[in-house]
């Protein structure tokens, strides 16, 4: 069936996601990162020959492509943008937390939204805010665990605003200048979910399936309020046990 053939593909693109996004955590030089990124690029030059590598993602992602006739340009943004990311650094500004977003989870979103067999403008739209407010909610979320490694990527730009060093994120700082770095990144991930959503009646309902993680971007924005922008409180740690039955009442009245 169509609905089962997308969820296929979908699986195959999640599936190329993870292998690019556990890249920099599992290397420990960035020259065997590179090496990894090059797989990928080679990778996807020869899917598009109908030419994959013998390895599983590569096949089913091959299948992917095949069936929906995906865009490759999405494909090899994703994996230049996490090679770049390779770096390890902090994101100068909410912009470049942003682009990094757009070209890693938005690029995902449009994929997935072709996986779908749509090629609609307004679906485009709402992938590209949806997957801005994903990458600064994802980066937001990491914070605790990022910081227990000595790492903050959090924007400078709003840090050195309100006077938070990185010492302040590596010590675990529950103190006001911190929560206003979060509130201000938080708030930002919001416009664009509320954005999205503003126009979402001139989204082809067929695209719900590719939205539906709104609900979990939405879930945490209204976790980390609660805790009062605090993003190393407890509470942030534990999983939503209602979210699975939100999440299917989204998928029932087909909306994001």
């Amino acid at each position: 069936s169509v609905a089962l053939e997308a969820r296929r593909s979908a699986l195959a693109l999640r599936a190329f996601n993870v292998e690019l996004a556990q890249v920099k955590d599992s290397v420990s030089q960035k020259t065997i990162g590179l090496m990894r990124m090059q797989f990928w690029k080679t990778a996807i030059d020869d899917i598009y020959r109908d030419e994959p590598p013998n390895q599983p993602v590569s096949a089913e992602l091959w299948r992917a492509v095949r069936k929906h006739y995906l865009t490759k340009r999405w494909l090899q943004r994703i994996i230049t943008e996490r090679e770049k990311d390779l770096d390890d650094r902090a994101y100068r500004n909410l912009q470049e937390l942003e682009a990094y977003s757009e070209n890693t989870q938005s690029s995902l979103l449009y994929l997935l939204v072709e996986c779908l067999g749509l090629k609609d403008v307004h679906a485009d739209h709402a992938a590209s805010h949806i997957g801005k407010a994903q990458g600064i909610v994802t980066c937001l979320r990491a914070t605790p665990y990022h910081s227990s490694r000595r790492k903050v990527y959090l924007p400078m730009d709003i840090c050195m605003l309100h006077g938070a060093s990185q010492e302040d994120f590596i010590r675990g700082s529950r103190e006001q200048n911190i929560r206003d770095v979060v509130y201000d990144i938080a708030s930002q991930a919001h416009v664009h979910l509320q954005h999205a959503r503003s126009f979402s009646h001139n989204v082809p309902a067929a695209a719900t399936p590719a939205f539906l993680q709104t609900v979990v971007l939405e879930d945490y924005l209204q976790r980390v309020r609660r805790a009062d922008f605090d993003v190393f409180h407890p509470s942030l740690q534990n999983r939503n046990p209602l979210l699975p039955f939100q999440l299917y009442l989204r998928s029932w009245k087909k909306t994001y």
